[in-house]
């Protein structure tokens, strides 16, 4: 296990961008990049009402190995990453990853490689609700 990561978890509680700041701040760090996920009011022409995710229980151990495999393959000084589950309102926080790296370039690629991936391979699953009534759910197998 890598000492450069410092948070993986999956919560349903809202998240806190400065939270995860704090954990990947490092004197070393020339770059600090952080993306955050936060639910829109529209998708596909439709207006949405807001989002329920769940997560398998293995959820959590899969982004771990993300952001172990990150780390190991930029140069990342310190990673951490939180997903919401649950219900979340327009506007509600549903992903917050950061890392920093020795310069700003680095952070820019590990924290889009990091998202990316995440989003890709972590079993967890959205379900929109839309103003019409209907629903969709999204990313399941």
């Amino acid at each position: 296990m890598s000492d450069a990561v410092r948070l993986v978890e999956i919560r349903d509680v809202p998240l806190d961008p400065a939270e995860i700041l704090a954990l990947v701040e490092d004197p070393a760090a020339g770059g600090i990049s952080m993306f955050v996920g936060t639910v829109r009011d529209n998708d596909q022409d439709k207006n949405v009402t807001g989002l329920q995710y769940s997560a398998h229980p293995t959820a959590a151990d899969k982004m771990r190995e993300i952001c172990e495999r990150i780390a190991a393959t930029h140069d990342v000084i310190k990673v951490a990453a939180v997903h919401r589950v649950g219900d979340l309102d327009i506007g509600g926080l549903a992903v917050v990853v950061a890392v920093s790296t020795g310069h700003r370039g680095e952070a820019f690629a590990a924290c889009k490689e990091l998202i990316d991936t995440i989003k890709a391979e972590t079993p967890i699953w959205k379900h929109q609700l839309f103003t019409d009534g209907s629903t969709e759910w999204v990313g399941t197998p």
